[in-house]
C-alpha cells in the first residue's frame, strides 16, 4: 500500500452497509473503527472491480478511512446535524497512525492526505471538487487550505507516541 486518503461519509455516525463497500476502515462518532467489505490489499489491483472505489482516479494502492459524519454539510458555516466529532477525530488520527506503521508509509503530502487535496493534485480525475475533508468540527479554526497538514501532524504525533510504547 503507497498512501491513505481520508475522507468523510457526507452521511450519519454510524457506517452503512452502503458506505462499507467504499471505504476500507469508518470510525464512528464515538471512534470505534469498523473494517469495510474490502480489504486494504484489494487495492493492489483495482482492474477486477473487487476494490474499495473510494476515490476516483486514485484507487490503486490507497486506503480508504473515513469519518461518519457531515450528513447536511452546506459550509463552514451550516454543518448539518453530524459534524465530525473530537473523540472520532483523534482515534482516526490514532489509527492511522498505525496504519502508517503496519503498511511503512511515510507521511508526508504524498502518501496521507485527504480526498480534497488529491483532487486538487488530480484535476483530470473524478476526484476534482470533492469536499473531503475541507472542514474539520473539532477544530474549526484550521483554514481549509491547512487541513492536510495539521492532519498529517497529528498522525506523526500519534506515529512517535505509539513506537515510544
Amino acid at each position: 500500500m503507497k498512501r491513505i486518503i481520508l475522507h468523510w461519509t457526507a452521511g450519519r455516525y454510524y457506517p452503512s452497509s452502503f458506505e462499507k463497500q467504499y471505504y476500507h476502515y469508518l470510525i464512528d462518532k464515538e471512534g470505534r473503527i469498523y473494517t469495510g467489505i474490502y480489504a486494504p490489499e484489494d487495492n493492489l489491483n483495482c482492474n477486477d472491480n473487487k476494490y474499495a472505489a473510494h476515490t476516483g482516479g486514485g484507487n490503486t494502492g490507497s486506503i480508504g478511512v473515513a469519518f461518519c459524519a457531515m450528513s447536511g454539510f452546506k459550509s463552514i458555516n451550516n454543518v448539518g446535524n453530524f459534524p465530525i466529532t473530537p473523540i472520532q477525530f483523534e482515534s482516526g488520527m490514532d489509527f492511522c497512525a498505525s496504519l502508517c506503521s503496519k503498511y511503512s508509509i511515510n507521511i508526508t503530502p504524498e502518501t496521507v492526505m485527504t480526498h480534497y487535496e488529491f483532487g486538487q493534485k488530480h484535476p483530470q480525475t473524478t476526484s476534482a471538487g470533492k469536499i473531503d475533508i475541507i472542514y474539520l468540527p473539532p477544530y474549526s479554526w484550521v483554514a481549509k487550505n491547512d487541513i492536510g497538514s495539521f492532519i498529517r501532524s497529528k498522525i506523526r504525533w500519534y506515529y512517535t507516541k505509539n513506537s515510544r510504547g
